[in-house]
Parts: C-alpha cells; structure tokens; sequence
C-alpha cells in the first residue's frame, strides 16, 4: 500500500511539474466576441462577463461586438464592425447567439433548398450529362437555419484564415423586466410551437454543415436555472433567470477555458 501510495505521490508531482509546461493556445490571442445580452459588456446583470475572464486568465485581447436583444440576423454587422475596426487583425471569433430568435418565436426553417439541375458527369466511362438534386443552403433571412447559413456563409468568405467556434444557448428560465418584457422559461414552447432545445440542436448541427467547432454550453457548463437551487448563478432569483451573474459567468468562463484546449486558435504550425 505504501509503494502504491508512494507511486500515485510521484505520478501526481509529475503531472504538476508537467502542467507548468502547457501553453494554452489561446494564450495572448486577440479574439471577437458575437451575440447578445449575455456577452454585451453594457449589461448590468454580472460585473464580469465570461469573456472578461478569459481576458484575466489568458491574456486574451477581446473585441466584443455583441448587443442586447440581437437575434442571428445581427451577425453579418457585427462581422462587418469587425471588419471595418480591425480588419484582418483578428485571430478567432467566437458566435454566442440563439436564445433571442427562440424567445422572438423566429421559425426553424431547413438548411437547404433543393432543386433539380442538369450536369456533366463522367466516371469509367464518356462524360454526359444528368439530371441531379442539387442543394444549396437556404438564405431565408425570415428563418433561424437560414439566418446562421447567412451568416456562416458572409464570416467564411471575410475570414477564410481564422478559426470561428460556434456556442450554444444556455438553459433559460423566467425574465421578467417589466409589462412589455414578460419571457417565459424554456419548459414552455414559443409562439411558433418550438422549444429551445430546437434551437440549441440547430446550432449544434452548424457545426456539422459549415465546418466548424461547437462548444456545446447548453450540455456543458452545467447551468440550469429551471431549478431552484441554481437561481444563484443567475441575476436575480425571481425576475432574472435568463442572464448569469458573476459566478454563471465564471462557470461558462471555466467551460470555455478548457473546452478551447482542445482547438487551434490560429492555424499555423503547432508550437510557433
């Protein structure tokens, strides 16, 4: 038992000694921050916003674009305001949006529209030509798939080079500002019949379509403000439980931290 005891010590000091080493790769990274009231730093709801301690830990530049109450129809300007302000002098972006288009009751929509078209084919044998389905992301800009493939789409072609990472929206319980700001909690479908978790999975499936990174935060950093006992990590108990506070923010912020270990920041040869 002693040896075993001795052995697990050692494995443990290794491990320490050999963490001092890890360079997080976001490390020193000037990155841009989409979305809406939960990463506008003008909202009152936290002192600190998630992307503030990502600053604090890593040195991380931010260039925060988010405003509150924007859906995903919002991002191609908040791109374009990147663009303008900074140009290509960006190393990623990170897109925290969603929970708005739900609570607006923005329909679903499809990815794709499909259409038949004639092309030429060849393969063993003379190319000829066919009558293929050919689909192409739909740009409804009145749908929720279609409004992410828009901007998905304008982010690709501004910013070929950098690494975009996609966040889903958080759990959601009751918001309730005033008389004409009265949001009701996720357990209750939208006015277009849609619960969030449709709008979380579309998300999630962006990553897929596009090609690129999802941090699931929905799944991941544990908030679920639905309960009681985690009212504590959002504003207020009784009117807020849509916006974390300091300690929600810090708990995404932990999430992201090690959830953006495992993705480059910049695509250049590791190590340089």
């Amino acid at each position: 038992m002693k040896k075993l005891l001795l052995s697990l010590s050692l494995s443990i000091m290794a491990l320490a000694a050999y963490a001092e080493y890890i360079v997080h790769p976001w490390e020193g990274k000037k990155v841009a921050y989409f979305g809406d009231s939960i990463t506008d730093p003008r909202n009152k709801a936290s002192d600190t916003k998630y992307w503030s301690l990502l600053q604090e830990w890593l040195g991380i530049t931010p260039y925060v674009y988010a405003v509150s109450g924007r859906e995903w129809n919002d991002i191609p300007r908040q791109t374009a305001m990147l663009k303008q302000e900074h140009g290509n002098d960006v190393d990623a972006i990170l897109i925290f949006m969603g929970t708005n288009d739900y609570n607006n009751a923005v329909p679903i929509g499809r990815w794709y529209d499909e259409k038949l078209e004639r092309v030429i084919y060849g393969h063993r044998y003379e190319k000829r030509p066919e009558d293929r389905m050919r689909r192409l992301p739909s740009m409804d800009p009145s749908t929720y798939r279609g409004r992410i493939n828009i901007a998905l789409d304008s982010l690709k072609r501004t910013y070929p080079d950098k690494q975009i990472v996609l966040m889903t929206p958080i759990h959601r319980s009751g918001f309730y500002a005033n008389e004409k700001n009265w949001q009701v909690p996720e357990d209750y479908a939208n006015r277009c019949g849609e619960f969030l978790n449709a709008y979380v999975e579309s998300v999630r499936e962006a990553g897929k379509i596009w090609s690129v990174p999802v941090i699931d935060l929905s799944s991941l950093c544990g908030l679920y403000p639905l309960h009681d006992e985690h009212a504590g990590y959002f504003h207020n108990p009784d009117t807020d439980r849509l916006h974390p506070n300091n300690d929600g923010h810090r708990r995404m912020a932990a999430t992201i931290y090690y959830q953006l270990l495992t993705l480059p920041c910049v695509f250049s040869e590791p190590g340089k």
